[in-house]
């Protein structure tokens, strides 16, 4: 009865986990995947992680973008939120957007940000 009681508490603190850390169950995509492939992403959520650089702001169209950067390669990244700080680890969940995909091929291709995640 014991063995069962802990087996069922293991049980509930992994799920816990799992729900209140969903980006580690999910896996973080390498940005160099999207960059080769993004017809392959159109209209998919991804998580990314890097390290943040070049914040860019254009207030008349408001417009707020940052690049993000990983071992694998760059990509810019459209955000409603504040501007990240220059050089900091970031992970964030993406939706991949394309304007067009003619012959297999993604035009106008943008990452925006849906939500930001600390990292432990």
């Amino acid at each position: 009865m014991k063995t069962v009681s802990v087996r069922v508490a293991s049980l509930i603190m992994l799920l816990s986990l799992a729900y209140a850390f969903p980006l580690y169950a999910s896996g973080i995509t390498a940005i160099q995947e999207i960059n080769t492939s993004p017809a392959n992403f159109d209209g998919k959520e991804v998580i990314l992680s890097g390290i943040t650089k070049d914040p860019t702001r254009i207030p008349v169209i408001d417009l707020k973008a940052y690049v993000l950067e990983d071992n694998t390669g760059e990509i810019t990244i459209l955000t409603d939120s504040d501007l990240p700080e220059t050089g900091i680890k970031l992970t964030v969940r993406v939706r991949i957007e394309s304007l067009a995909i003619i012959k297999g091929e993604a035009l106008g291709t943008t990452v925006v940000e849906l939500k930001r995640y600390n990292n432990l």
